[in-house]
């Protein structure tokens, strides 16, 4: 998290955008066609399409009786973390309007469920809460220990099950349908967009030629001593971070030098820090008498 979002402001500020955001996804893609998707906002909906209240009356009285059970089951500190959240989207709400932007339901779903999720993750990096359905699961882990995330998709799948009688089977399917996307997406985004790739080699005979052109290229690179499981022979091990447009340029670079090398290759999320983080490329670490002999070596192996 940047410094800026580390001032209490600036959180204020970043959870007022989230909480808009997550209105604009439920007054313009998700009421209008009346899909649930789970959370207040989704009994909400039900009640509104059912019976006509008002969507953001509903959210209201939700989460003031979600912030008495927090009260009343689970400490101050948390009672203080889903409090605000649940007074302001109400409002977010209240001053968003209802329009439908997009006819085609399943469209609606797909651009709904990334805004949602972009809000809703928005609310996760600097810890905060919109309340409503987030309490039970609290409570329930507290008390029975179950996993939050486990409870909390029960109770948002038995609200996109309630979509069957209120809007049909097909609303249904829709809402559970956003449910998925929502998760990919936010898992997407929490975990970085700025993702790389984790490179394990091995090689018999030709490491040391490969971690020469790596370092020549500016691959910072971490060497393992390991010990063959069915030779028991001591061996290095090479790890590099590479970005993902750098990953198929550095496999074909080894498998040129050693076609019978052994790449292991991860998803790597996020990765900070490391010796040479600033961008320094290898042959600035080479001291500079030597650097003309690497460069030849490096030269005439190119050749």
């Amino acid at each position: 998290m940047t410094r800026f979002v580390r001032t209490k402001w600036a959180q204020f500020l970043v959870m007022l955008v989230a909480l808009e955001i997550i209105a604009v996804s439920i007054n313009m893609f998700y009421a209008p066609h009346d899909i649930a998707s789970g959370g207040a906002t989704g009994i909400g909906i039900l009640l509104e399409a059912a019976f006509g209240f008002n969507l953001s009356l509903v959210v209201l009285v939700i989460n003031i009786f979600m912030l008495i059970l927090a009260g009343i089951f689970l400490n101050k500190q948390t009672v203080l973390k889903i409090a605000l959240g649940s007074f302001i989207l109400p409002i977010c709400l209240a001053v968003t309007p209802q329009i439908k932007l997009i006819e085609d339901p399943l469209l609606t779903v797909i651009v709904g469920a990334s805004i949602f999720a972009v809000g809703i993750s928005m609310l996760y990096q600097i810890d905060a809460s919109s309340g409503g359905t987030t309490v039970p699961p609290l409570i329930i882990k507290k008390y029975w220990g179950m996993k939050t995330s486990t409870s909390l998709l029960m109770i948002d799948g038995v609200i996109c099950l309630l979509n069957v009688f209120v809007a049909g089977f097909e609303v249904m399917v829709l809402a559970v349908t956003s449910q998925i996307l929502t998760t990919i997406v936010m898992n997407f985004i929490e975990t970085g967009l700025d993702r790389k790739k984790v490179i394990y080699i091995m090689s018999d005979s030709d490491l040391n030629k490969i971690k020469e052109k790596l370092g020549l290229l500016g691959k910072a690179l971490t060497i393992f001593n390991v010990t063959g499981g069915y030779t028991g022979h001591d061996k290095e091990m090479l790890m590099v971070i590479v970005e993902n447009p750098d990953y198929h340029q550095l496999l074909g670079l080894v498998h040129e030098i050693d076609p019978s090398a052994f790449v292991l290759v991860m998803n790597a999320a996020e990765a900070r820090g490391g010796i040479w983080n600033n961008g320094d490329q290898y042959l600035t670490q080479i001291p500079s008498e030597k650097r003309s002999e690497v460069l030849e070596k490096f030269n005439s192996d190119e050749q």
